[in-house]
């Protein structure tokens, strides 16, 4: 491993070229930074070398002298791996080299990641992402940023390159741990916002009278905004987000509380959390019956069927 001074970051290496990695490693491409990218899926890099991007057979190849390598994986586990393994990356990385995990983790084992990662001399920052793909096609990510401030600044340009609000959270995994809870006040608010529709529906009250209303009056978020009429009323359910993944974001956040709350036996434990807790379980449940591939706006025919399995109040089931 060679030392390398901290300098403006020009050398960008992406791994992970998924639904949101390709248009994000697109946008580094077209603000001008010199791009290598790499995915297990090579076929994944073909877009990229076609746009100026340099294509990698090996992970090991890919970040060797890179300024930054910014990981878009499915989770800490596999950025961990990807890093520490045998044949991991941060044997190839030179010290003072920069890791930005913008995948979505668990914010204890980023801080763990962090601590081994600054063994070898190399810094790292989380930066979740939210926004769907289609604001990581046209730039406007909302990107949270956890690690020491001279980092997240040294990184800036390349957030800004992908996104139009950059917030630096705090101290390492701060990130992460925003980008769950973030996710689960968005899941309750589409949960409450799907189960006002079932109501309305039954008393009579058309769907889109409801939700213009919604959007109108104090009831409004993100949900009844951008996702009712075009992907449940509509019947598309095709927001991009899946199932899996908003389960996913709410288990890393009652995790997070969980462990908070164990964290140290002198410290008065977190109160109980029964939002958080019931949004895991319902999510939870609705990825076990709906599947992983299914578009997380799909809740909707959950708690519909769950509505059609639970007998009116004072009656038994048949």
């Amino acid at each position: 491993m060679t030392d390398r001074p901290v300098e403006a970051i020009r050398k960008v290496t992406f791994v992970g070229l998924g639904k949101m990695g390709r248009p994000m490693a697109l946008r580094l491409i077209g603000s001008g930074f010199d791009v290598t990218c790499h995915d297990q899926e090579a076929a994944l890099q073909e877009p990229l070398i076609k746009a100026g991007a340099t294509g990698a057979k090996t992970l090991g190849e890919a970040v060797r002298g890179a300024d930054a390598v910014i990981t878009m994986l499915p989770d800490g586990k596999a950025v961990r791996d990807a890093m520490l393994a045998e044949q991991g990356a941060a044997r190839m990385m030179g010290k003072g080299s920069l890791l930005i995990d913008m995948s979505s983790s668990a914010p204890m084992g980023t801080r763990a990641l962090g601590e081994a990662l600054q063994g070898l001399g190399i810094e790292m920052i989380d930066a979740p992402v939210s926004g769907g793909v289609a604001r990581a096609v046209d730039g406007t990510l909302a990107i949270m940023a956890g690690g020491e401030a001279d980092q997240v600044e040294r990184a800036r340009p390349v957030f800004e390159s992908m996104g139009s609000k950059v917030i630096h959270a705090g101290r390492l995994g701060s990130g992460h741990a925003i980008k769950a809870l973030n996710n689960f006040v968005s899941a309750a608010g589409l949960a409450a916002a799907f189960e006002a529709v079932q109501v309305a529906e039954a008393f009579g009250i058309d769907p889109n009278t409801l939700i213009d209303v919604l959007n109108a009056s104090t009831g409004r978020n993100n949900s009844t905004e951008v996702k009712l009429k075009p992907h449940v009323l509509s019947g598309s359910f095709a927001s991009g987000f899946t199932m899996a993944l908003m389960s996913k974001d709410l288990r890393t956040a009652a995790d997070l509380a969980a462990d908070l709350g164990a964290a140290k036996a002198s410290l008065p434990g977190l109160p109980a959390l029964p939002m958080l807790a019931g949004q895991a379980r319902l999510w939870a449940e609705a990825l076990d019956e709906l599947g992983e591939q299914a578009d997380h706006t799909e809740i909707f025919r959950f708690l519909k069927h769950a509505a059609e399995r639970t007998p009116p109040q004072g009656q038994c089931p048949a």
